[in-house]
């Protein structure tokens, strides 16, 4: 169940504005524009009346705690962005992200180093011991092995607009953490003779091989078309939500010194440029994500 209660969400009623009335708007299926005027305040008494709560068009914490069970009992309802995206909520509990909403100045890409499978992916999260350990986005993609494409390019919301989880490890910069967007690709990353770290062959479909190596490897799973290509319109999606700038950071650098620029760079680590980075450009021990041809051609064309 979603951590929506008055303190932290704020009573809202008639002529109330903010991040508060977009995320009800939003829960419910109104436009979200931030202002709560009269559509709004009907929708709030059209929902208050068949829940038996008292109908006063004001959202205070009895009726934010039933939008919670609401939103909790539909989070299999999809969504659709104005870049053309699909995006299906798939929420963890409550207490597996953090219930304060900050302002958004950073986006991280990362890949799983894993199966395809992104509903796995934040079940895995969910039912670890970490804490709120987690991206706001996972996307699915084709299995390693066999190239099923069931989950290929599908993207999931693991927690609602606002939160955040940790996906950073050890940086420079702590608002990095809690100020900051992150997508998890599903993808194994690197490969040693066509097999990644699990040991998995994989199909040959599924390699690409890097004209220079990177971190030591030449070999690695392929992104597919569907997650470049939704990627980009999720990226779009999260710049426009947002007001985060994602020409700046990683795809800057890629116009300036190509594949160069996924290496660790110290403007990303100690938060200097906000913008658009991948773990690679704060770490030096990851490889999430790599410079696929196909995916720098994105980047530049943001």
């Amino acid at each position: 169940m979603m951590n929506l209660k008055s303190e932290k969400m704020g009573i809202l009623k008639r002529g109330s504005q903010g991040e508060s009335v977009k995320i009800l708007q939003r829960f419910l299926g109104l436009k979200d524009d931030g202002d709560f005027g009269a559509k709004t305040e009907i929708a709030v008494f059209d929902f208050q009346m068949k829940n038996g709560l008292k109908a006063d068009g004001i959202v205070g914490s009895k009726t934010w705690n039933f939008l919670a069970l609401a939103t909790t009992d539909n989070s299999e309802t999809s969504y659709k962005t104005k870049s053309g995206l699909w995006i299906k909520p798939n929420y963890m509990d409550q207490d597996e992200y953090s219930s304060k909403i900050t302002d958004k100045e950073y986006l991280f890409i990362h890949h799983t180093a894993g199966w395809n499978n992104p509903y796995d992916s934040i079940r895995g999260w969910n039912n670890d011991s970490r804490g709120i350990v987690g991206t706001e986005f996972v996307m699915g993609g084709q299995n390693i092995r066999n190239n099923n494409d069931k989950y290929d390019g599908e993207v999931l919301q693991a927690f609602p607009e606002g939160y955040y989880g940790w996906h950073l490890g050890k940086n420079g910069n702590q608002k990095m953490h809690t100020n900051s967007v992150g997508i998890e690709i599903c993808n194994f990353g690197q490969l040693k003779n066509g097999k990644t770290w699990s040991g998995a062959k994989a199909h040959k479909d599924q390699i690409v091989k890097l004209d220079k190596p990177f971190r030591g490897f030449s070999e690695f799973h392929r992104y597919s078309d569907d997650q470049i290509k939704n990627l980009e319109k999720l990226i779009k999606h999260i710049s426009s939500r947002d007001g985060i700038d994602v020409r700046k950071g990683l795809p800057a650098l890629v116009k300036k010194i190509g594949v160069k620029a996924f290496e660790f760079q110290s403007d990303a680590y100690y938060g200097r440029v906000k913008g658009l980075w991948t773990h690679t450009n704060t770490r030096k021990d990851k490889f999430d994500c790599f410079p696929q041809p196909e995916l720098l051609d994105m980047l530049v064309s943001l």
